[in-house]
């Protein structure tokens, strides 16, 4: 699989059955090459006009499996919050 298949992917997260939203970005290590997180943005200010106030930051850990529509994960969504600046 390319890293451009992750790209616009629904998130789903396991523990509460949420839809995240789509792949839009990925954190990696230069070195190695390895994955290290799925950038997902969250839900947008009034109808997504005004842009967003944060963003998910999954660690690659977190991902239980990538089909071919979705990708599932399994983690708490307040500890990968990440408030966009």
């Amino acid at each position: 699989m390319r890293v451009c298949d992750l790209r616009n992917k629904q998130v789903i997260n396991a523990c509460d059955c949420k839809i995240l939203g789509c792949v839009v970005d990925i954190d990696f290590d230069e070195c190695t090459g390895c994955i290290k997180a799925l950038i997902v943005p969250g839900p947008g200010r009034l109808c997504g006009l005004f842009g967003r106030d944060i963003e998910y930051i999954i660690p690659f850990k977190c991902v239980r499996c990538i089909g071919p529509d979705a990708v599932l994960v399994d983690c708490n969504i307040e500890k990968i919050t990440h408030k966009c600046i």
